[in-house]
């Protein structure tokens, strides 16, 4: 059932037209403030490089920001990398950021670079090699933020011992594998690859395995959901995301563009095909229809955390949207 479910925000800091990285961050704190006062659960920032229109490429920084200006809300990445980095660093920052701000941190990860294979390339030279690594460097990190790991040659100051929260993020079979073999929490990334979410979380239920992270499975989706006052509203509001879908297809690098009317021409059938399979994890609506599509789909899933991300072109139109879908969760309970 969907009664008392944790609700949470994927905040992708998308540059809109005619703005900036510096008017974004802004935006993108009082995003984070309004939810922290709502009472959402968490508000988690993604790793992304060479996107012109992104402004969260330094992730950890921004995380330091976001959380530095909100008082409860839990504050981590949706999510790190992990092939771009050595585990040692990741493990010092998020360790300096839990000793910062206790028990507000948390710390997903991924396995893609989060850009194209050229700035991949860029990051790090041997990003393929650490990417067929991306379990042991899992590991890797534990060991850093294990008490344990006093004894040993290396030693992640001062994470060790901080117990910062790790999730595996993903969109195929290969994470859920992981996350149930090491007994780890697990977020779909159903806003962009829904295809695989319901094979993927019965996988993971079925092998996990408990840990001393965590006893049962506990699983998370993330979905795009855009709200308004009326279904018309919110269905002219969400030709921004179908507009950003395509143009990702397109490889057409944009801003986030206005909304338009109708999405009528703008895309070839082809075109529609791939952004509707591409966008399948959205839900459009007003409360009343929000209600009952959600409440079907945390259901149907059983996830244990709903996390959404709502790509609004308008500041306020998106304040307003997270209000709406806060008061209509609230109201399952």
């Amino acid at each position: 059932m969907a009664n008392n479910i944790p609700i949470s925000i994927l905040e992708l800091a998308i540059i809109t037209q005619g703005s900036n990285a510096g008017e974004t961050l802004q935006k993108t704190k009082e995003i984070a403030q309004l939810a922290d006062s709502l009472g959402y659960n968490r508000f988690w920032l993604a790793e992304h490089h060479n996107m012109a229109h992104v402004a969260s490429t330094a992730t950890v920084v921004l995380i330091g920001y976001i959380v530095s200006q909100t008082q409860n809300i839990r504050v981590g990445s949706g999510g790190i990398m992990l092939p771009n980095h050595s585990p040692l660093i990741i493990a010092e920052q998020f360790g300096t950021l839990e000793i910062l701000y206790p028990n507000r941190i948390d710390l997903g990860l991924g396995r893609a670079p989060g850009t194209d294979s050229l700035t991949a390339q860029a990051i790090r030279k041997d990003f393929y090699e650490q990417s067929q690594q991306f379990p042991q460097n899992v590991s890797a990190l534990q060991d850093y933020f294990s008490v344990e790991n006093a004894t040993a040659k290396v030693r992640a100051f001062p994470a060790e011992g901080t117990k910062v929260p790790i999730w595996i993020l993903g969109s195929s079979m290969d994470s859920a594998a992981l996350a149930a073999s090491k007994g780890l929490p697990y977020a779909f990334a159903g806003h962009f690859a829904p295809k695989q979410m319901l094979q993927a979380f019965e996988f993971y239920r079925d092998n996990f395995q408990p840990s001393e992270f965590l006893e049962q499975p506990k699983t998370m989706a993330c979905v795009n959901v855009i709200a308004a006052d009326t279904n018309k509203e919110a269905e002219i509001l969400s030709t921004s995301l179908f507009q950003m879908f395509l143009n990702l297809i397109r490889n057409d690098r944009k801003p986030l563009q206005p909304p338009v009317d109708s999405l009528e021409g703008l895309m070839s059938e082809e075109e529609r095909f791939h952004v509707n399979q591409m966008t399948a994890g959205s839900f459009v609506g007003n409360k009343e229809k929000l209600s009952i599509e959600l409440k079907k789909f945390i259901d149907y899933t059983k996830i244990d955390e709903l996390m959404i991300t709502s790509p609004i072109f308008n500041h306020q139109d998106k304040l307003k949207s997270l209000r709406i879908i806060k008061h209509m969760i609230d109201a399952m309970k």
